[in-house]
């Protein structure tokens, strides 16, 4: 890694792995582009889903798309707030490391990016946006039949606190972080588009007067048997405990099949895809470019 991007990895991102900074693919990393390909896309959402033994195609998704995200929005952010450069993200720019269950862990790049061309809150991220997010999400939405506003929050979440958190870095300069903040508080954007990243987190007090950090969708975790509720979870009182009943209804629904698989000695799929996609799917041939 060059020396641009290593003095980003203290303080508060100490711990945290950087981009590898190459011109060379390692023999573990996939071309990000891929990722557009329904088929291996597919591939990974089918190695997590045996981890979490689930067969929720929507929560098993957005659980990708979070660790995809983390491991994009750090680097991509602090490049941008802290050094004003404009990292290589785009999916036909970089590459992906992944674990042994399919997600995201480290982030490939040609080189350590370029000056900002503009400054604007509604300029400075549009590699990151328009050619990263936007059409992964589109191809996560095509294979899950997860309404694209849920990955967005995904992400927006990681977007929000990072940016809530920058001035806390020892490179971080006065009002750091304000462009971005400036985005999140925007409906639409200037030329009147809507901004899928508007508002997504909220800022709640509770009785006692504190406040609570809340996304504005629910990430779908609690779907899964392993996974329980986010510590920022939207759903509160009777949408809780509605949620929790539906969820236990489900989990009780799968076991009693497994069972049933069992004593028959059949075999028990833990991953049940929402319906066989990609090439047969003029949909997805669309996300993906025609993959």
């Amino acid at each position: 890694m060059t020396s641009a991007l290593s003095r980003l990895y203290c303080g508060p991102l100490e711990q945290l792995t950087p981009p590898l900074v190459s011109t060379a693919l390692p023999e573990d990393a996939l071309p990000a582009e891929q990722l557009l390909d329904a088929n291996v896309l597919e591939e990974r959402l089918e190695r997590l889903a045996a981890k979490h033994q689930g067969n929720d195609i929507k929560a098993i998704a957005s659980i990708w798309s979070q660790w995809h995200f983390a491991a994009v929005v750090v680097p991509s952010l602090a490049a941008n707030l802290l050094l004003e450069r404009d990292l290589p993200v785009s999916l036909d720019e970089m590459a992906i490391q992944s674990d042994e269950h399919g997600c995201t862990r480290r982030l490939v790049l040609p080189h350590e990016g370029t000056p900002l061309p503009s400054l604007d809150a509604f300029q400075r991220f549009e590699t990151l946006f328009q050619g990263h997010v936007s059409p992964l999400i589109e191809m996560l939405g095509c294979i899950s039949g997860a309404a694209p506003r849920l990955f967005w929050n995904n992400f927006g979440n990681y977007f929000e606190y990072f940016a809530n958190n920058a001035e806390l870095h020892p490179m971080a300069l006065p009002g750091v972080a304000d462009e971005a903040m400036r985005l999140v508080d925007h409906r639409v954007y200037p030329d009147g588009r809507r901004n899928p990243l508007f508002m997504p987190v909220r800022y709640l007090e509770n009785s006692a007067g504190e406040r609570h950090r809340t996304r504005r969708l629910c990430c779908l975790r609690y779907r899964l048997d392993d996974c329980e509720y986010c510590g920022n979870c939207p759903l509160e009182g009777e949408a809780a405990a509605a949620a929790r009943d539906s969820a236990a209804r489900q989990r009780a629904s799968t076991r009693l099949r497994r069972n049933a698989a069992a004593e028959t000695n059949a075999d028990v799929q833990t991953y049940t895809p929402r319906r066989k996609v990609p090439t047969s799917s003029e949909t997805c041939q669309v996300a993906s470019g025609g993959h």
